[in-house]
């Protein structure tokens, strides 16, 4: 559930009435509801009360500093993938001890960050990335705590795109190969072996893939440990799937009873990543319709919002609702709702039926909370959009918009370029 309901043919955030919010700060921008971040997290954590456990939210999914800071007060770790990740979440407050790095290719200097800030563990997803952290922790004097990134081959029944647990992606090392890579870590000098992790992928809305990856991940546990390798963390990453159109997901105390059951008889402490389950529903996109064009083949309403506001679309075919902010009128109408690139794949839906929209309307893109601003760009010289969270009665501004001299910040012209 989310806090974002009409009340007389309005829609409002919270008890602010969106419209205002539009008025005060223009569009397009992004909006979040205090509330539902809340409920969405206690939710999550509470599924798993009674378990040894640690929430650590997926900070690709949404890195807002406020957001970060929000979920830090209601006692979340942080799940990262980049030096920039770890650097919000400790600006958030967010202990280095219940920070988790994952990710393909780190690099250098931000495993040495996160060695010096004394993060909980590196997800380890290839061997070189073993040696070179065995390496750096060396030439720092730490010892860096790592876990294994298990792929086991498991379809979560996905987009593609957002798949990461079968052999042909990029992500982690397949299981034969990580007895060996857990065999051989323990040998290094500089690195502790302390836990097990596995991601098998994003917006999965079936229990039967996490139950087959913990399977192959329990089964892979009791190998380490008959060699006498003793796993204190097992991270069993994130993926849980939202309601975008008419997908059906499990709640998260029936992910929880899934997971919990078949952990019972191992003395692990649990680690989870939830990022879109948290934050997806709580935030919506705003924009505005500039004009519409009515054709012959399509139809087409253009919005001041685009495809570097809102990449989903466009990426993974993904479908958000579209709403009216004001309900001016019950006709429906068939259109592409898109935006100003000057690219084809700039859309927002595709022959959609919606309420009918006129020059000036105001729309809201659904279920953006997650993986919307995140993935923004400055695309043909756009300004970011401005973020806002409503608490209550009120509405701040938790990240102004762009403007154009903010495009050019840290641009030079070499002197053989002056005049």
């Amino acid at each position: 559930m989310h806090h974002f309901q009409y009340h007389h043919d309005e829609l409002f955030c919270e008890d602010v009435a969106v419209r205002e919010i539009a008025d005060a700060v223009g569009t397009p921008f992004y909006l979040y509801s205090r509330a539902t971040l809340e409920r969405h997290f206690r939710a999550f954590d509470g599924a798993f009360a009674n378990t040894d456990r640690l929430v650590c939210f997926s900070a690709k999914a949404n890195a807002s500093l406020a957001i970060l800071t929000l979920l830090n007060r209601l006692g979340s770790g942080l799940d990262i993938v980049s030096g920039g990740e770890l650097f919000r979440g400790l600006k958030a407050g967010i202990a280095p001890d219940k920070i988790v790095y994952s990710g393909v290719g780190k690099k250098s200097d931000e495993i040495d960050f996160a060695l010096q800030s004394g993060i909980l563990m590196f997800n380890i997803e290839s061997v070189d990335e073993l040696d070179l952290i065995n390496r750096r922790a060396g030439e720092l004097g730490k010892k860096a705590p790592i876990a294994i990134r298990v792929n086991p081959d498991v379809d979560p029944k996905t987009h593609p795109y957002i798949s990461t647990g079968l052999k042909k992606n990029k992500f982690g090392i397949d299981v034969v190969t990580a007895l060996e890579a857990y065999k051989a870590a323990r040998k290094l000098e500089n690195v502790a072996v302390v836990g097990i992790d596995c991601h098998i992928g994003s917006q999965i809305t079936d229990l039967k893939p996490f139950a087959d990856a913990l399977e192959s991940l329990k089964t892979l546990m009791h190998e380490l440990k008959s060699v006498g390798i003793d796993i204190r963390y097992l991270d069993m990453g994130g993926g849980l799937g939202i309601t975008y159109d008419q997908e059906l997901p499990p709640a998260p105390d029936e992910y929880a009873r899934a997971i919990v059951t078949a952990l019972k008889e191992l003395p692990v402490k649990l680690i989870l990543e939830p990022g879109r389950v948290i934050v997806g529903n709580a935030g919506i996109l705003i924009t505005r319709a500039l004009y519409r064009k009515m054709g012959t083949e399509k139809n087409f309403f253009v919005v001041d919002a685009g495809m570097n506001d809102l990449l989903r679309p466009t990426l993974y075919q993904a479908f958000h609702a579209i709403q009216p902010v004001v309900l001016k009128t019950d006709q429906k109408l068939t259109a592409d709702v898109v935006g100003p690139i000057c690219e084809t794949s700039d859309f927002l839906a595709r022959d959609r039926e919606m309420v009918d929209v006129r020059n000036g309307d105001l729309l809201a893109v659904m279920s953006t909370g997650a993986y919307g601003f995140s993935m923004s760009s400055n695309y043909c010289s756009r300004p970011r959009v401005a973020e806002v969270m409503v608490s209550g009665d009120r509405f701040y501004v938790i990240r102004a918009r762009q403007g154009y001299e903010d495009l050019v910040v840290g641009e030079t012209v070499p002197p053989l370029l002056e005049a």
